[in-house]
């Protein structure tokens, strides 16, 4: 005797289906970031490739050792994510770095930053930049030692710091000499190995976009937050403070907006929620480029906005489906 077919299948959340995955995401990311990965060799020389190899390796070897400790499938390190994390860290690095502590703050990414917190989705902070305010804070005059980069576009003007080996931020707060804008935007300054190649970093982060991997509301208000602080400080003294498309193309605000604020995992879920993170983090940048004592505030404004991404998410979150507003039927 055959069962009554059923009308309707009843099982837990959640319900809706993607071709989308994890693997799949994070793979595309990855190769979105492969044309700042070349460039930054070219800037900063053959030896950046060893950087990214022990980067990678580093954030690899410490996700599968920690899983086997704990006695967990250790076959996460093919879904790319730790993969990321490695590349990521390596790319907000001097050119100048030792591979020891390279592999160092990928082993603390991974480890502080991810599986103590259950592993991949429940992290609360970027691990890339867990692992590299680890460096900051252990190291930092190793982390504070720059590199010009290597002439690969001939038509641009002189960098700045080219001789003095500073980067753009530092010689605009210190010094008040500001860069010029085609060469923060092409790359040719001095700076961490991934941040100074804006172009390419800004059309990987557009194609994300594109494919609704990262949050346009969240890049939008990010970049723009920084860009109308940085151009109204430099209305009322423009001689001590540079214009907003400096602020904007400077430093590591285009890695860092489109690639590690934009995390899933550790930005707010809603689009107004990611929207309140980008302006939150937006003034935290320039707060802290221009009046604290640091020339950078990427990392710390990222880091800092990931510790109220919980509290974002519990103010605004989407209307649950079925939900009935009690306020409406009772008018």
């Amino acid at each position: 005797m055959s069962s009554p077919t059923e009308g309707f299948v009843l099982t837990s959340s959640p319900h809706t289906q993607s071709r989308a995955s994890i693997k799949g995401i994070m793979y595309v990311v990855i190769i979105t970031l492969l044309p700042a990965v070349v460039m930054s060799v070219l800037f900063f020389g053959a030896r950046v490739i060893l950087l990214y190899v022990v980067g990678i390796a580093g954030a690899l070897v410490t996700e599968a050792v920690t899983r086997l400790v704990r006695k967990r499938s250790w076959t996460t390190i093919y879904d790319g994510s730790a993969a990321i994390t490695g590349l990521l860290l390596v790319m907000t690095l001097p050119p100048t770095v030792s591979p020891v502590l390279v592999f160092l703050g990928a082993a603390v990414g991974i480890f502080i930053g991810k599986e103590v917190f259950g592993g991949l989705g429940q992290n609360v902070f970027n691990p890339a930049l867990v692992g590299r305010a680890f460096l900051s804070a252990a190291y930092p005059v190793q982390l504070t030692t720059w590199a010009a980069p290597n002439r690969v576009f001939s038509f641009l003007p002189q960098s700045v710091d080219a001789t003095t080996g500073a980067t753009p931020l530092a010689s605009a707060k210190f010094e008040q000499t500001f860069e010029s804008l085609l060469n923060l935007l092409f790359g040719q300054t001095g700076g961490s190995i991934g941040e100074t190649t804006a172009i390419f970093l800004i059309l990987g982060g557009l194609f994300l976009i594109a494919v609704r991997i990262v949050k346009w509301e969240l890049v939008l208000s990010y970049l723009g937050t920084v860009f109308l602080l940085g151009a109204l400080f430099h209305l009322i003294n423009p001689a001590a403070y540079p214009s907003g498309l400096f602020q904007l193309f400077s430093g590591g605000l285009m890695l860092g907006a489109f690639y590690m604020a934009s995390d899933m995992v550790t930005s707010p879920f809603t689009g107004t929620g990611s929207a309140i993170f980008g302006v939150g983090a937006g003034v935290l940048v320039v707060v802290i480029r221009l009046f604290g004592g640091f020339p950078e505030g990427v990392m710390y404004s990222i880091l800092l906005m990931n510790a109220v991404t919980p509290i974002i998410n519990r103010s605004i979150t989407n209307r649950v489906f079925g939900q009935r507003n009690e306020e409406k039927e009772a008018t």
